[in-house]
């Protein structure tokens, strides 16, 4: 494998203006995995519990996303419940039951302390921590992604494994409370100046930031005339975008674009149905066929 993710594999209960659905296979690392593995074999590491079956382990099978890492307690797996408005970009938490994750301290199998790429989805920082020192040799890149829970509640152990990573993605609420600026492009060089050099903001339906030392970039969203459930996109965004530049071994500039094209069109299968529905079907050929037109609508003819 080339890519390790540690975060959670969950069961979310979802209620969207399209409908709702119960105990849908869901979690960052899930997300993750499925989008990355397009791009390169993935890793995971995370703990589930005794109701997670043969039926969840379909949705991995046949994909380069080794599972040795995914540790089974006893109890219940991590659960969210959550509702979404007219306003897709923002969901209301209607309960959250931690079980088993509550426990979770990451330990990573042999095998995969020496992945040259590591994500570190959102966690407690401490743990994020934890995980970069058990890996036998620093990977060529880190990347984390984190929340306003850790940014506000354990900022300064955040700001600690900000200074062990490479890349951080966040959304733009996130990425003012970590840099105290209003202003979205001095928001992303603030974060600079803590540790990572490359900084990603996601702005769901708005598209996407790219800050590099080199330069910025911006990406739209890819235009569907139907979305379903956003549950999960931001994961899945992470995951094409990382999967494609552990694909190329580059950070440049132009592999950086590349990859937040390619994480945005994953993302905008996530949300085309509920959960992992759409993530878990789409093939290849998909994909490139709506990479090529996501290009053609952003890049105009001759340039």
């Amino acid at each position: 494998m080339s890519l390790l993710a540690v975060g959670s594999v969950a069961f979310d209960d979802l209620e969207t203006p399209s409908g709702r659905r119960e105990n849908v296979l869901g979690g960052s690392a899930t997300y993750f995995s499925l989008s990355a593995s397009h791009f390169t074999p993935v890793a995971i590491v995370a703990v589930v519990g005794e109701d997670f079956g043969p039926e969840q382990m379909k949705v991995f099978e046949g994909k380069p996303i080794d599972l040795q890492g995914l540790d089974r307690a006893k109890g219940k797996s991590f659960r969210w419940k959550g509702a979404y408005g007219q306003d897709l970009n923002t969901a209301t938490t209607l309960d959250t039951q931690l079980n088993v994750f509550a426990d979770f301290h990451p330990n990573l199998p042999e095998a995969t302390r020496r992945c040259p790429f590591l994500f570190l989805g959102n966690i407690a920082p401490g743990l994020q921590l934890n995980v970069v020192n058990q890996m036998a040799q620093r990977p060529r890149w880190i990347a984390l992604d984190t929340m306003n829970f850790w940014i506000e509640g354990d900022r300064e152990a955040l700001f600690e494994v900000l200074k062990a990573i490479d890349i951080l993605l966040v959304n733009e609420a996130e990425a003012r409370a970590i840099s105290g600026e209003r202003n979205l492009v001095k928001a992303c060089r603030a974060i600079q100046t803590l540790g990572p050099r490359i900084v990603v903001v996601k702005r769901g339906e708005y598209g996407a930031v790219l800050a590099a030392p080199e330069g910025l970039f911006m990406a739209p969203a890819y235009p569907l005339e139907d979305v379903c459930d956003p549950t999960g996109a931001g994961d899945t965004f992470a995951g094409g975008f990382l999967g494609h530049l552990a694909s190329t071994g580059s950070l440049s500039l132009e592999d950086l674009k590349e990859a937040l094209l390619r994480g945005t069109v994953m993302a905008s299968f996530t949300v085309e149905a509920f959960g992992t529905e759409r993530l878990a079907a789409v093939t290849q050929a998909q994909i490139q066929e709506r990479l090529a037109a996501f290009k053609a609508m952003i890049r105009p003819s001759g340039i």
